[in-house]
């Protein structure tokens, strides 16, 4: 696509990635076919050809107006449109950028204001937790519209953590990112990775002064925000990389993330940075060190088969691979739901199936487009309810008709975002995992 920047944008970071990414894009639309709030919305405007041309015009010198934002903000960051496009349009790195110019130049009105404030402050503070206790608390009494952004308590006291005698027997080491929203909604999935590492001869390690990704930041505006909380965890983690990280002075093999939105934020880190002469390079590395958990778990066979023979007879003459063990008694059927944030910010598609079949599930799709949005998008299911409701009544209408004991994903947001919408339990992957090597099972 032919574009002229306007000298505002020329020669600045913004300005680069714009042209870059919209020089690639010819404007073909196969992009809307799979685009969530095009197929709902039915608007050229509310799908990625037609926000793309929203944002080639701003960048143009044009002024951007309340619309232009409004069919920005409902975008809910999918990506969907990178994998379908046949030109590989970094769309997403446009939308973050566009976003940035748009608000800078658009105020928004005093309640989203409010509302985007709260959650900045809110959500990745030390007291979300003992904030959301209070709020399960009482959720009975709140009004529905409430009632559904408070989820319930887990149904089960969380799973015990390995020891710290147990953990230092271990000569392997990973750090886990410590996180933020995922440690108070659903403490088990940190505590069952763990045990799962634990089990393999891992040692997980919280780096200290290390928090949130800063995708949290980044879907409420906040760019720099955003940078803020990327360059204090590269701070953090940076010991670990380089072998500093504990007494022993042993380098950490990776970061290992368990939440997918966070995996593709923090994939993101050498992006983001990418113009900071004092971070850009350690952002680049951290990028290449962090590895999602699923991605990272499929390559750790050997240990796993360990594991396994721990719990069940050993072959005459050993076993080669995985496939060769005896198949596990069949523990139920799951229908899996692929994060967007894994199958198409990471790329990624596949490895956690393999997982959990290994493991004796049963995995199954939804019945329809598998890969489709469930409407969570991180900070989307607050700003754009409706949209985001009518995006999870369909996927799980597809969902439950694969007829699964439970529903399993990789994505604390969607995780929370689905059960806040059907009866059947909706887990973490990894919590199964947990359970299927868990002694006495």
């Amino acid at each position: 696509m032919q574009t002229r920047l306007a000298d505002a944008y020329r020669d600045t970071p913004e300005g680069r990635i714009a042209e870059s990414v919209l020089r690639a894009c010819v404007h073909c639309g196969f992009c809307n076919a799979t685009c969530p709030t095009h197929r709902v919305l039915g608007d050229e405007l509310d799908g990625p050809r037609g926000r793309i041309y929203l944002m080639k015009q701003v960048f143009e010198g044009a002024q951007p107006t309340r619309a232009t934002q409004l069919h920005l903000d409902r975008c809910i960051g999918c990506r969907h449109c990178e994998s379908t496009c046949p030109s590989g349009v970094e769309y997403g790195k446009l939308w973050d950028v566009g976003q940035q110019v748009v608000d800078s130049q658009v105020e928004r009105p005093w309640p989203e204001r409010t509302k985007r404030w709260l959650m900045r402050k809110a959500l990745p503070s030390p007291f979300f937790g003992p904030a959301l206790k209070l709020g399960q608390a009482v959720r009975g009494w709140l009004p529905a519209p409430l009632r559904e952004l408070v989820p319930d308590r887990p149904p089960l006291a969380p799973p015990q953590a390995p020891t710290a005698e147990r953990q230092a027997m271990h000569t392997r080491q990973v750090v886990m990112l410590k996180g933020c929203v995922q440690r108070a909604l659903r403490p088990h999935i940190d505590l069952a990775t763990r045990r799962v590492l634990d089990a393999i001869g891992v040692r997980t390690t919280p780096a200290p002064g290390s928090g949130c990704c800063g995708a949290l930041q980044a879907h409420l505006g906040d760019a720099e925000g955003a940078r803020a909380r990327m360059r204090q965890n590269i701070d953090a983690w940076w010991p670990w990389i380089e072998g500093q990280g504990s007494a022993r002075g042993v380098r950490a093999e990776a970061l290992i993330v368990n939440a997918t939105g966070c995996g593709s934020m923090i994939k993101d880190y050498g992006h983001w940075l990418a113009d900071d002469p004092a971070y850009a390079e350690k952002a680049r590395r951290v990028s290449a060190w962090a590895r999602d958990l699923g991605d990272w778990l499929a390559d750790q066979g050997p240990a796993l088969r360990r594991r396994q023979r721990g719990r069940r007879p050993v072959l005459p003459g050993g076993a080669g691979a995985l496939a060769d063990l005896p198949p596990l008694p069949t523990r139920g059927s799951v229908a899996w739901h692929p994060p967007c944030s894994l199958t198409h910010a990471q790329k990624q598609s596949g490895r956690v199936e393999s997982l959990l079949q290994e493991m004796g599930y049963e995995v199954r799709l939804a019945s329809a487009d598998p890969t489709q949005c469930c409407g969570a998008g991180g900070a989307y299911s607050v700003l754009q309810g409706e949209l985001s409701r009518t995006l999870r009544a369909d996927k799980l209408q597809k969902l439950e008709a694969a007829d699964a004991a439970v529903i399993v994903s990789a994505n604390i947001g969607c995780i929370t975002h689905l059960q806040a919408g059907t009866s059947t339990p909706v887990k973490h992957w990894i919590e199964l995992v947990d359970e299927a090597l868990s002694p006495g099972d």
